[in-house]
């Protein structure tokens, strides 16, 4: 059943009943067969482009949707009961225009964003590497400055890369110089850049219509003005993002469990033994009780962090507790949703194996849930 939701305004629940239209209508009726083929639903991009969901949380003057992030994040979450690689997506691509929405000047935000947040382009964040995942630090990808002073060559490998191969832009960090963490710098390289390849797609567990790949940079040319912030503010402008996309992440995380819920709350309605419903037996009704409240504390929580944010309150570890617990209930909800359904939900004639392989990575990404704990704990302790 939908999840009941208390909105700010009557444009936010126009925009909810919209994304359920569209989940119903146009994501549903493919998702199995995209997922099975591992196709990139570029086709329900652009559809959530053209209906202006794909941009939400930015300002209306550059072409966003002027949302806050409590009703984008709500949004996220309704497409992830029907689809999470779209809504993952979605995320993701939030996550790349964040830099430019934040952190550029105004010529650059009236140059780039209009295109970034205009419903036709998708980006690519590219932060991890082969050998650099939670130590962003340690990244060897490195652009140079031309002698011209006005472009630079970006040279190495980014891995775990969304979108990789069908974005339009790429939002990069790279090493500007051997200062550490310090020395890392953001820049926006347009897709038709030369010198971009891109390595054969990962054969992941879940999310295979999630299309995840190396991109590898091999002196591709950046002209200077596609430089976000200053030299060396790269690792600032990426923590930041990430406390946002952790968001993005946590809410989709959300809608994953509430269709395991839906699902397993459905079978145990229909499924009989001994004469009578499976629901009826207490240890199936506790279940699904725990397997409510599990989801229904996810939603406050990362609601919670998205009110902080917008009311313009510091919320980063918030946002790390929001990513933890969304995405470990998660991991819970679809294990035990499985467990409802007994041998049925082993077998693919049920959605909750897929559920279940798509949880998992959630725990994963976007900073595993170990350094979630980390950036909790530190925080605590920094303040007692």
């Amino acid at each position: 059943m939908p999840a009941v939701r208390l909105l700010p305004t009557e444009d936010a629940q126009d925009l909810i009943d919209l994304t359920r239209e569209i989940c119903a209508k146009d994501l549903a009726p493919q998702v199995d067969e995209m997922e099975r083929a591992a196709e990139f639903p570029r086709d329900a991009f652009r559809l959530l482009g053209k209906t202006g969901l794909l941009s939400l949380p930015y300002p209306e003057e550059y072409g966003g949707g002027g949302q806050p992030y409590e009703v984008y994040l709500q949004v996220v979450e309704e497409i992830a009961t029907v689809w999470m690689s779209v809504a993952v997506g979605v995320s993701v691509h939030s996550l790349t225009c964040y830099p430019v929405a934040s952190w550029a000047t105004v010529a650059q935000r009236e140059a780039l964003l209009p295109g970034m947040l205009g419903g036709d382009q998708l980006g690519a964040y590219c932060l991890s590497e082969p050998m650099s995942g939670s130590d962003v630090g340690s990244m060897t990808t490195r652009a140079t400055l031309e002698p011209s002073g006005d472009a630079y060559r970006i040279r190495g490998t980014k891995a775990w890369i969304s979108h990789a191969g069908h974005a339009d832009f790429y939002t990069s960090f790279v090493r500007t110089s051997d200062d550490g963490s310090r020395g890392l710098s953001c820049f926006v390289v347009p897709a038709d850049a030369a010198g971009i390849e891109f390595a054969p797609a990962e054969r992941k567990m879940g999310l295979a219509s999630d299309t995840v790949r190396q991109v590898v940079f091999d002196g591709t040319p950046v002209d200077a003005d596609r430089r976000v912030g200053e030299e060396g503010q790269g690792m600032a402008i990426a923590l930041a993002a990430l406390d946002s996309g952790r968001l993005g992440i946590a809410a989709a995380a959300t809608g994953l469990a509430q269709a395991a819920l839906d699902a397993a709350t459905a079978y145990a309605k229909e499924r009989e033994q001994f004469g009578r419903p499976i629901g009826d037996f207490q240890g199936i009704a506790f279940m699904l009780a725990d397997m409510e409240a599990a989801v229904t504390s996810a939603r406050a929580t990362y609601l919670h962090a998205a009110r902080l944010r917008d009311a313009g309150r510091a919320f980063s570890t918030q946002a790390a507790v929001a990513k933890l617990v969304c995405t470990d209930n998660a991991m819970r909800v679809t294990t035990d949703a499985i467990q409802v359904l007994g041998g049925a939900g082993y077998t693919q004639d049920f959605p909750l194996e897929r559920y279940f392989r798509e949880a998992k990575v959630t725990q994963i990404f976007e900073g595993t849930n170990q350094i979630q704990r980390l950036v909790i704990s530190r925080q605590l302790l920094k303040n007692t």
